[in-house]
């Protein structure tokens, strides 16, 4: 490496791009949100039996809790962690397991399961002490299960010094510095982990895939986007979940300001080297043990997390397939206990079996059972890689007169139009399985598609499961004590399908080297507008599928021009599209248009 390249590779993102935009935080004492308690650094032992308040879970051993440690990383700039600890930690030593995030250190941030999902996400409130950070492992669980635990705020956040960063190298040198940091303790037994779901697990998959440490001996990387612009902002080249960039950056408080990713793709729409700087090199993790989780419930996760287990160098990687939500799958007792086996393993080098008897892929499949149908959701069957060795192809032609898919090519053409620019309209086509089958693994659709009106098209598609009538279903994504018809329509809540994005005037961009059978891979680095009138064919990868269907039920491919999947909370439903679509979108079908769904049964 030479010195240019050594300078680049140390930059951080206000140096590589003066364009960066930031937002001035309000003070987390200030913020309406965020549940700010007071700095008070010093130590409090919290005795068995401890209560934070009425109903929640109550600490099973003494535990010291020590607030406002302040942790000072290479730039000089001091973060502030809260840790817990078992009281007798001094003399018996312990590993610490961090959890990292933006989000508020110890119940302080403005994200709570009550507000954040219907019925709170199915978590009981006496499951969780209320010391919680959010997404994250609960103190009092694994303090009596012999950890510590670090919840700190990152940089920028609470009342931690600099700029919050949105992942990066930045994030990934504060990671390194804490750890190093936090293992020489005297109470810590030299071994760290990191664990936690959602930005928790986006932290631990960005470090590891730039940085490592030697104290650092497993991650637990439970559900996360790895790639800002293809995953998170610019699904498909388009603009994408809005209003759930503005909900995140509403609860963000901290004492300066915070980087923000969603505003930079109106001034980078093209993909370039500022979203390459905001990528997690999946490909360059290696000799770390990884315990990764993945569902299919998640619109901002799903893909990464099975992009991680399948492209990660390390051969110490498990992926759990769950068919839950990611925050109700956290605290499932039975999982807390898998967990432990993991961590004693590799943090406490407990032989304990983890790495012979435990499948290196679990998977589900939904059944959709709650919403009447007959076939059942297969829970963590092992299996032995990702993608599937024993998939295969099948092809499902559209046709437009008649509305259906046909496994044989259709001979006559004909066409569909919907409203580009609009909530309401689609395409919709059916097609019903003649024996019981199991999808599992990337569709992608083909799709012979124009436009009079304009000379771009932001094309959206979608899998849904449909009865033996025709009609769509829904997964329920936890236990409740009502029937789904009567819990809210938020994406935590439900599962509808997986979904694909394109912008057509970025089909030019399709990189057949990088993309992995129907896993298509698009550069997103130039674009190329279509003549208003002319047919134009594109092929929309969609993310991870796993459904099993009895005989006679079967599949809806819906196209339409914006997102389908259900809002993550009230604060994200649409009243108006978020494309940029003009008139209607005519679908080809038939005849040379050979407009085609490819799925993966087994």
């Amino acid at each position: 490496m030479d010195e240019a390249e050594r300078e680049i590779g140390s930059a951080k993102i206000p140096q590589l791009f003066p364009d960066a935009v930031y937002h001035k935080l309000t003070p987390a004492p200030e913020h309406p949100l965020f549940n700010y308690n007071g700095f008070h650094p010093g130590l409090t032992l919290l005795e068995k039996g401890h209560i934070k308040s009425r109903g929640y879970r109550a600490f099973m051993r003494d535990v010291v809790y020590e607030r406002d440690m302040a942790i000072q990383v290479r730039d000089g700039a001091k973060l502030y962690a809260d840790v817990f600890r078992p009281a007798d930690s001094e003399q018996n030593h312990v590993p610490v397991i961090i959890p990292w995030s933006p989000y508020g250190k110890t119940g302080t941030g403005p994200q709570n399961y009550d507000f954040m999902a219907p019925y709170r996400a199915g978590i009981a409130k006496d499951r969780t002490s209320g010391y919680e950070k959010f997404e994250a492992p609960d103190p009092a669980e694994w303090c009596e299960r012999g950890y510590a635990v670090l919840n700190i705020d990152a940089r920028g956040s609470g009342v931690s010094e600099g700029d919050l960063a949105h992942w990066g190298l930045q994030e990934a040198e504060d990671i390194y510095d804490v750890i190093e940091f936090i293992s020489k303790q005297p109470w810590c037994s030299g071994s760290v982990c990191m664990a936690g779901n959602s930005w928790l697990s986006m932290a631990q998959v960005n470090f590891v895939s730039r940085l490592s440490h030697p104290a650092l001996k497993a991650i637990a990387p439970w559900e996360s986007q790895t790639d800002c612009y293809r995953h998170f902002v610019a699904r498909g080249g388009r603009p994408h979940i809005k209003k759930f960039h503005e909900m995140i950056k509403s609860g963000f408080a901290g004492p300066g300001n915070a980087e923000l990713v969603a505003p930079m793709i109106y001034k980078r729409p093209l993909y370039d080297a500022y979203w390459e700087a905001k990528r997690f090199p999946v490909e360059n993790i290696d000799n770390i043990p990884m315990y990764l989780t993945a569902s299919y419930s998640s619109m901002l996760h799903t893909h990464g997390s099975f992009g991680t287990f399948r492209d990660a160098k390390t051969t110490q990687k498990w992926l759990r397939v769950h068919p839950y939500q990611e925050w109700y799958d956290i605290y499932r007792p039975e999982i807390n206990d898998e967990l432990q086996r993991f961590f004693d393993r590799y943090c406490k080098n407990v032989h304990n079996g983890w790495e012979y008897d435990t499948p290196p892929l679990r998977l589900s499949l939904l059944g959709f059972e709650d919403d009447g149908s007959t076939a059942r959701t297969v829970v963590e069957r092992p299996e032995e890689a990702w993608p599937l060795a024993r998939e295969k192809q099948m092809y499902l032609f559209l046709n437009a007169s008649d509305m259906t898919m046909m496994i044989e090519p259709v001979p006559e053409a004909s066409s569909i139009s919907y409203d580009g620019h609009s909530l309401d309209s689609s395409a919709d086509f059916r097609f019903f399985f003649p024996e019981d089958t199991e999808l599992a693994g990337y569709s992608k659709l083909v799709l012979h598609v124009s436009c009079n009106e304009h000379d771009e098209m932001d094309v959206v598609c979608q899998i849904r499961k449909i009865d033996a009538s025709g009609r769509p279903l829904q997964h329920l994504n936890y236990p409740v004590p009502v029937a789904i018809e009567e819990i809210d329509d938020f994406n935590t809540a439900k599962t509808l399908g997986p979904q694909g994005f394109l912008r057509a005037s970025h089909a030019v961009t399709l990189d057949e080297g990088k993309s992995r059978g129907n896993d298509l891979f698009y550069t997103h680095d130039r674009q190329q507008a279509i003549p208003p009138g002319e047919i134009t064919l594109l092929e929309i990868p969609l993310w991870p599928i796993g459904m099993v269907f009895a005989k006679g039920e079967g599949i809806m491919l819906r196209v339409s021009g914006h997102d389908m999947s259900l809002p993550e909370t009230g604060l994200c439903i649409l009243d108006e599209p978020e494309d940029e679509n003009v008139g209607k979108h005519v679908i080809h079908t038939g005849g040379t248009y050979r407009s085609v769904l490819c799925i993966p049964t087994i």
